[in-house]
């Protein structure tokens, strides 16, 4: 019964990998993109975090990450004798696969290595994949979701080297040096889950010189590796030794300068210091918190999420996805209830809250910006896209479409300001008698994305040609929520979960408008 559980959620987990939901731009942004830049032709976007004076983003992470997968696609790719580049979304899903393989794998194989009860095991197997959190968070290309592995096998490499004879814990403390710079590159936040397990190995560090001299060998030689490549990324001309030794890119250190300063987190949204514990917490654990309160069971792991945690609300800017290495973490440290009815409760509520979460951030949320990409790499005339009330979409997706589609990201733009520029923006109409597949022919086309809930369109969506307007409906996908679009202030609860809800899913208009001496209909 077990294991057919366990079976059952694996191929629950692979499903969510394999729906486009987006959660976050940051999970294209701050890995995928930059490295298929690198690899293939596609035109890419760099973020702020990569075009600073004072970058903040490491590209060391990203290569073992995204660029080995990439590499090794394109070596088949063309091995099997295929011309031309691989199309982005078979890069796109391949990588979505890939990062269920390594969660699947490492984060499971970790639970098993860190618990020994049998019982106690199979119990904290079963909680981590039966989360919503790893169904969807754990399956994007986010940085946290590397981060959580990273985490969970430090603990594991601290388990090996203070229960191994000094010959093991050699190999095993080099190993950790290599994994916690890795770490550390990749999230300036990832040594604060270490600091109360790394004290254990401090003692032993002290009565074991040789595993110390092989942790700090490792970390130093890793180090000098992360910056190398990080200066040769950011420098606009080869290296030499010298660059190293008096401009050195130190993005961890870039990173938390900016990140201590009120004034840039200020740019990001501002939070209490409670929000992770109150809010963030309880919306990634959901029934699982109460038990954490209530239950605990006193580890390492859990001390680890602790500390995770307050340096954590140390920080003004608090998203939940900053939280992802403690779902584990916690799920491997609470005592189901003993009473038979309160466990028939808690689980039947523990299974509901993850359904309903999953379906809405591994299905729904924001699930039609990926489809809607590749439905506009296939526009021939698409030379200006406006995203409205969206996030903002992966512009390597395009398939090399973009370099002449130009995306515009209008996402809290007003409505008027938002039919200037499309007024501005917008070809000629084509005549009612040649205008079902004609504009295809057209050498430019204006394109506006809005999800369906945006009811300020609707006045000007039946082609009334208000304000000279005409909006083509041309594609349309149902599984979309705009969660971003919820105004419960002015429209209140009800009317506001009645459109965003009830008016579910994102589409695509072709806009023109009328011109002088062109015959409409």
């Amino acid at each position: 019964m077990w294991r057919r559980t366990y079976l059952f959620l694996v191929l629950v987990r692979l499903w969510f990998a394999l729906s486009p939901s987006y959660l976050h731009p940051d999970e294209n942004f701050q890995g995928p993109e930059v490295i298929a830049g690198e690899i293939f032709s596609y035109p890419i976007r760099h973020t702020w975090e990569f075009t600073s004076d004072n970058p903040i983003r490491s590209v060391f992470p990203l290569w073992p990450v995204y660029g080995l997968p990439m590499l090794l696609l394109r070596w088949l790719w063309i091995g099997n004798g295929n011309d031309g580049e691989i199309a982005p979304i078979a890069v796109f899903w391949t990588l979505r696969v890939l990062m269920f393989i390594v969660g699947f794998v490492l984060e499971d194989w970790a639970i098993h290595e860190l618990i020994q009860s049998q019982r106690q095991r199979r119990i904290a197997v079963l909680l981590v994949a039966s989360s919503y959190a790893t169904w969807t968070y754990q399956t994007h290309t986010f940085s946290n979701s590397i981060e959580t592995l990273v985490v969970a096998w430090s603990l594991v490499l601290i388990e090996r080297i203070v229960a191994s004879p000094q010959r093991g814990s050699v190999l095993a403390s080099a190993v950790l040096g290599i994994v916690a710079i890795f770490g550390g590159f990749n999230r300036i936040t990832f040594p604060a889950f270490l600091l109360i397990p790394g004290l254990r190995l401090l003692p032993y560090y002290w009565k074991n010189p040789l595993s110390l001299v092989a942790i700090l060998t490792a970390a130093l030689c890793t180090t000098a590796l992360a910056i190398t490549l990080d200066t040769a990324f950011y420098s606009p001309h080869s290296i030499s030794w010298s660059d190293l030794i008096r401009n050195p890119v130190l993005t961890p250190i870039n990173n938390l300068l900016y990140n201590i300063s009120p004034t840039n987190l200020a740019k990001h949204g501002l939070h209490p210091w409670y929000q992770h514990l109150l809010v963030n917490l309880p919306q990634l654990l959901g029934p699982a918190a109460l038990l954490l309160f209530m239950r605990p069971k006193r580890t390492w792991r859990l001390y680890s999420a602790i500390s995770g945690i307050v340096v954590l609300s140390l920080s003004q800017h608090q998203e939940a996805r900053f939280l992802l290495p403690t779902v584990p973490l916690f799920l491997s440290s609470v005592r189901l209830p003993k009473n038979d009815k309160v466990l028939r409760v808690w689980v039947v509520s523990w299974i509901v809250f993850n359904m309903i979460f999953g379906t809405l951030m591994g299905v729904y949320h924001q699930g039609g910006i990926i489809p809607a990409q590749v439905f506009m790499s296939k526009q021939p005339d698409a030379t200006q896209a406006i995203w409205w009330k969206t996030y903002t979409p992966p512009i390597w997706l395009l398939n090399g479409k973009n370099e002449v589609l130009r995306t515009r990201d209008v996402m809290g733009m007003k409505g008027e300001t938002l039919l200037e520029e499309l007024g501005k923006l917008a070809t000629c109409d084509v005549p009612a008698d040649r205008r079902s597949m004609e504009f295809l022919k057209e050498k430019n086309g204006t394109y506006l994305v809005a999800p369906l809930s945006a009811t300020w369109l609707d006045p000007y969506l039946p082609n009334k040609g208000l304000e000279g307007l005409r909006f083509r409906e041309v594609w349309r996908h149902q599984q979309h929520l705009n969660l971003d679009d919820l105004d419960f202030a002015e429209d209140g609860v009800w009317d506001t979960l009645s459109r965003v809800i009830g008016r579910r899913g994102l589409a695509i208009w072709r806009v023109t408008k009328s011109c002088p001496g062109v015959k409409g209909r």
